[in-house]
């Protein structure tokens, strides 16, 4: 049977071929959006056998203590602490040992753990950046997928953690940017918890960030919690449009989690499915064509939220101009093609909104042309199969009509 890694990749091999016509995908039958306006700029899906170390292509091993955050692990290198398991995984280790004799900022060590870096193999500046990883859990664990940004100065350099968890909590993680004068416990971020009392430990699930200039949107299996941007900041410096690296590690001990006590069972494991960095930014913006040969088009290429979405004749501008986000969005503008007011309804609107991740902006193309919106289940249409310059696009049920029709090229 394939690996669910593997089901997921030739998903998003079907979904391009989709939607430049040239693959047979069952209409409506996928619910992700479409991929072929992605482009990945970095993944590692920790293949190869177990006991193997990291690509060191792409990762390095950091080692020592950390005294600024009272940590009590020492990092090191090799495969003792951090290895493939064979299983399409990357294990970080934390152990209550120290067989080497190792020395920290408070004497002999008493962990060992593992953090890793791309420092100096890879930046990203913008994409959509996720980590597929199951964390530990008891008092005193602090996971973390972070990325720091270049040339590192910190806090003025910038932080951006992607995905933070301390042990006493178990069913919440925490999305946070660091930077001048709003570093530290004054960094601002928010927190994400699983309903009924679930456990992260208890599964995989996905972190992710999109990032875009002058933003940073925090999601959880898909769910955006958070969102933030320079308006955020009372004043202070927003610095990050510039590239930043990426940070796995397991730490145990410090100031904000608290030091592990007799009801921390040891060893613990961060368990790192899969990292990518994709980003639309790369592929060249499409013209999305309809009935009559006319264009969808932003209303007087206006960027404002809440502007109509219509039909027009095609004249490349910025208004009629989209890329397929890696989220399953359609953007103008820097803004997404959304339902107004999370509609599902026949004859609800479409317009331009700022991008929030809601399933109100997710789109999927069939094999058949179709544009759905997998909420609702409904189409991209022509509102009264009308072909005339203006007409506003809605959505309604699938009825294979020329109203319904879309080619993006």
């Amino acid at each position: 049977m394939a690996s669910p890694r593997l089901l997921r990749r030739c998903l998003l091999a079907a979904l391009s071929a989709a939607l430049v016509g040239s693959a047979a995908v069952p209409a409506r039958a996928q619910t992700s959006a479409p991929a072929a306006a992605t482009a990945t700029t970095f993944s590692d899906s920790f293949d190869g056998p177990a006991g193997a170390p990291v690509d060191a292509s792409k990762w390095t091993l950091e080692t020592g203590d950390n005294v600024n955050n009272h940590e009590r692990q020492y990092y090191t290198s090799g495969t003792h602490n951090a290895a493939l398991d064979g299983q399409g995984h990357l294990v970080i280790t934390a152990r209550k040992e120290n067989p080497a004799g190792y020395q920290c900022w408070y004497g002999s060590c008493q962990y060992t753990s593992a953090r890793l870096n791309t420092a100096g193999k890879f930046t990203a500046q913008y994409g959509h950046v996720e980590a597929r990883m199951k964390i530990p859990r008891g008092q005193g664990m602090w996971p973390a997928f972070w990325m720091l940004g270049t040339p590192v100065n910190w806090p003025d350099s910038g932080e951006i953690d992607v995905m933070e968890n301390v042990g006493y909590e178990p069913s919440t993680v925490h999305g946070t940017i660091h930077g001048p004068g709003y570093s530290g416990s004054g960094g601002l971020g928010a927190a994400y918890t699983l309903p009924n009392g679930q456990a992260f430990a208890d599964a995989f699930h996905t972190f992710a960030v999109d990032w875009a200039p002058g933003s940073i949107t925090w999601s959880v299996d898909g769910q955006v919690y958070e969102r933030r941007t320079p308006a955020d900041l009372g004043g202070k410096t927003w610095v990050f449009d510039k590239p930043f690296f990426l940070i796995l590690n397991l730490a145990v001990g410090g100031y904000w989690p608290g030091d592990p006590d007799g009801s921390t069972q040891f060893p613990q494991a961060l368990v790192v499915d899969s990292v990518s960095v994709t980003t639309g930014d790369s592929a060249s913006a499409v013209a999305v064509r309809g009935l009559a040969g006319k264009c969808v088009d932003v209303a007087g290429a206006n960027p404002a939220n809440g502007t109509p979405v219509q039909l027009y004749d095609c004249n490349g501008t910025a208004a009629q101009s989209w890329t397929v986000g890696s989220d399953g969005t359609l953007r103008a503008l820097g803004k997404c093609l959304d339902v107004t007011g999370n509609g599902t309804a026949d004859g609800s609107t479409v317009q331009l909104w700022d991008c929030t991740g809601g399933a109100n902006q997710k789109w999927a193309v069939s094999a058949a042309h179709d544009i759905v919106n997998p909420q609702a289940n409904k189409c991209l249409d022509v509102t009264g199969n009308n072909s005339a310059n203006g007409t506003r696009l809605q959505i309604w049920t699938c009825t294979g009509g020329a109203n319904q029709k879309w080619t993006l090229g």
